[in-house]
């Protein structure tokens, strides 16, 4: 069955209202009709049948049905990634939406290489937030994670600091153990500084290795997503 994602307050009363981008490909790509029965997820874990009535630029749809979507790990993880060149932040929300991440914290590190002002890094947070939309319901989730607005490391630290495990990524450092609630901190092309790994240390994170080889920033965050959910999360498990 198609899949649909929407925000909560577009289902009112019964009654689901999409949005213009996704009543643009219900309609123009798949060529839906009214009668037709999709799958509307809310972004926030509910799921719903919904049988169309109209198409257009804003389609509707009845509710016919609100079930349980099984696809989200039992263990929550925030990606704090620090912002590299180029386009590869799209890659990595991409990948780390469908590996089940929880939520995506953008960071400004010493060494990052992009400079915005703080209206363009908001642009890029909506860009950013879409491809998660998109990669969640591609992957089959009904929980959309949040993608915020790049914003310094020492404040992203303060808003996580009550995880059950703090793991920062840093290269020739050991492997480390997991709890329910894990942050993973991945630096930029260059590297965390020193002294931002010191303050990491004094904060109760534990710095981690990814083993002999160096990782690029675009394929760490991934990785060690994916060796946590293989670990204590859901990856791998038999339905």
């Amino acid at each position: 069955m198609r899949r649909f994602t929407i925000t909560p307050e577009r289902i009112r009363d019964g009654r689901v209202f999409f949005d213009r981008d996704e009543s643009r490909h219900l309609v123009r790509v798949l060529r839906l009709r009214p009668g037709d029965t999709v799958l509307a997820t809310d972004g926030a874990g509910g799921e719903y049948t919904v049988r169309l009535e109209t198409v257009g630029d804003e389609a509707t749809g009845t509710v016919l049905g609100v079930g349980t979507n099984e696809r989200e790990s039992p263990i929550r993880i925030t990606l704090l990634q620090a912002v590299p060149k180029g386009d590869k932040m799209e890659s990595i929300v991409r990948a780390s939406t469908e590996l089940g991440v929880t939520r995506i914290l953008p960071v400004l590190t010493a060494r990052t290489i992009v400079t915005l002002d703080a209206g363009r890094w908001r642009d890029r947070a909506r860009r950013w937030q879409r491809i998660a939309k998109e990669a969640a319901k591609q992957c089959g989730r009904a929980v959309v994670p949040p993608v915020e607005a790049p914003q310094p490391l020492v404040d992203a630290l303060d808003s996580v600091e009550k995880a059950d495990l703090l793991l920062c990524s840093y290269e020739g450092a050991a492997a480390g153990a997991a709890g329910s609630h894990i942050c993973v901190l991945v630096g930029p092309e260059g590297g965390l500084a020193w002294e931002e790994v010191g303050e990491l240390r004094r904060r109760g994170w534990t710095v981690v290795g990814m083993g002999p080889r160096i990782l690029r920033t675009e394929t760490a965050g991934p990785a060690i997503i994916a060796v946590l959910q293989a670990r204590f999360g859901d990856l791998g498990a038999v339905r």
